[in-house]
């Protein structure tokens, strides 16, 4: 078991690197990836979220605008937050 003083340790040690953002991604991408990784097709998803398989791709790719109640829809099909839909690459440091 790792001990907070370990966890310290580590921390403090060269061993560790904090994680970096590698990839941006826009909402659009970021819906295309949750969506994938959780194996549904654009069809399956539409029928989990009542929206057209039509809106779903043009949402993908940029097209139109997810918004957050469309957000907030889509996240209960895929069962995460609306802002890791909406928001894929925030970061609280260079939000002004």
């Amino acid at each position: 078991m790792i001990t907070g003083k370990k966890v310290k340790k580590i921390l403090k040690s060269d061993e560790f690197a904090p994680a970096k953002t590698r990839v941006a991604m826009t909402p659009g991408q970021s819906l295309r990836v949750i969506r994938e990784l959780q194996e549904f097709s654009q069809n399956e998803l539409a029928k989990l979220s009542g929206l057209p398989q039509s809106t779903i791709s043009g949402m993908e790719a940029g097209r139109i605008n997810i918004g957050v109640e469309r957000a907030k829809v889509l996240a209960k099909a895929l069962r995460v937050h609306p802002a890791v839909i909406v928001f894929p690459g925030w970061d609280v440091s260079e939000a002004s």
